[in-house]
């Protein structure tokens, strides 16, 4: 006799909305574990959602995972399955994009603003966003080198009851259209987010960056003041200052060869998770295998090399560079810095200064990514400074 799954596994495959959730190729295995229990499996096709015990060796696109009193209070409480994610108290690995997307999916919420993962037609072809909020202004987020929209959904939690809030996945990264020989430099992704504003009807918004993201936020105010309210920048990808003696080789390097898979998959991901602290456990874990669903693919993996050559040969010095083009950004700006972040190290503030006396500075006791280490001060200093702009 066949096993039923608990109640509340069971109540939320029975409010499963296809409209909230963006199911590439149409079909997907969500994976549901209790702790210390059974397994089951939900499986989507088109508009469908069959939910079964784990049968064969079908190795899922993500995994759900949380005790009984979890899953519980995720099916009585439309809020609780983001909630329980941000505490660690569920977790999902493999795709975030759908294991987040599920519960969004199957949270029987029902109201204007709801968390909703979708795909838009731009210029440059389709990029995937995830969205909450209603309204009036918008915020915009931008992924790091590497990372995706996912990492910037505790923000989408924190501001969606002020802003509307979207969370994009550049081109060449997450679920968006990965196109061959692209520039993938900070011009470029400026321009495909200003495509996906224009492709969801918006003229102007609040732009929110991470690392690369943040790069690329500065570039759209150089690019298009009218089009930028605010800049909220998360340890943002600077130019370098020091030199950069490997730049005439990177020069020479082809991002394409990054078609190519030289190692394999098993040493990649070990390899990946050893030089990324807590790459085992947590966010981190579920950061890593993001960023390793794109990499593991040719069009992923060109594409992470073009923006990561284009980062390293980002010039500081003369008439174009940014150094000098950041004294004309006439934006009102926010930098968040983390003092333990060894990637764009805090020592870069007193640069910014000089360029940009009126910029807002905020420093926080964490590393690289502050919507994730330090959610509450990073959120709040965002709010205070986006309020009136």
């Amino acid at each position: 006799m066949a096993i039923a799954a608990p109640a509340g596994i069971e109540a939320l495959a029975a409010r499963y909305d296809p409209d909230v959730i963006d199911v590439p190729g149409e079909r997907a295995l969500v994976r549901l574990r209790v702790r210390g229990g059974d397994e089951w499996d939900a499986r989507i096709a088109g508009d469908r959602l069959r939910l079964g015990p784990v049968l064969g060796g079908d190795e899922p696109d993500a995994t759900i995972a949380a005790d009984p009193m979890t899953w519980m209070r995720v099916a009585g409480d439309v809020r609780a399955g983001m909630q329980a994610f941000q505490r660690g108290s569920l977790r999902v690995r493999g795709s975030l994009h759908l294991g987040v997307g599920f519960l969004a999916a199957t949270s029987g919420a029902s109201e204007p603003g709801r968390l909703t993962f979708e795909r838009v037609r731009t210029r440059g072809g389709q990029v995937s966003i995830l969205s909450a909020g209603v309204g009036p202004d918008v915020l915009i987020c931008l992924h790091g080198l590497g990372g995706t929209k996912a990492s910037f959904l505790p923000t989408v939690a924190a501001l969606a009851d002020r802003y509307r809030v979207v969370a994009m996945d550049f081109p060449g990264f997450g679920e968006s259209d990965k196109p061959i020989a692209a520039a993938y430099d900070s011009d470029w992704f400026a321009r495909s987010a200003f495509d996906t504003l224009d492709a969801l009807g918006v003229d102007a918004a609040h732009v929110a960056g991470n690392s690369m993201g943040g790069r690329v936020a500065i570039e759209a105010g150089l690019i298009d003041r009218s089009r930028v309210r605010s800049l909220a920048l998360l340890s943002p990808a600077l130019a370098w200052l020091r030199d950069r003696r490997w730049a005439p080789v990177v020069r020479l390097l082809r991002p394409e060869l990054g078609l190519l898979q030289v190692a394999p998959r098993s040493v990649t991901d070990r390899l990946v998770r050893t030089l990324v602290p807590g790459g085992n456990d947590g966010w981190a874990a579920a950061g890593v295998d993001e960023f390793l669903r794109a990499y593991l693919t040719p069009r992923g993996r060109a594409a992470f090399y073009a923006a990561a050559r284009s980062i390293y040969l980002d010039e500081p010095h003369g008439d174009d560079g940014f150094w000098t083009r950041l004294h004309g950004l006439s934006t009102d700006a926010l930098f968040v810095w983390g003092r333990h972040d060894t990637l764009v190290p805090i020592a870069f503030m007193k640069h910014v200064e000089r360029a940009l006396p009126a910029a807002r500075h905020v420093e926080l006791d964490c590393g690289h990514v502050p919507q994730l280490e330090r959610p509450r001060e990073t959120h709040a200093a965002m709010l205070d400074f986006m309020r009136g702009r």
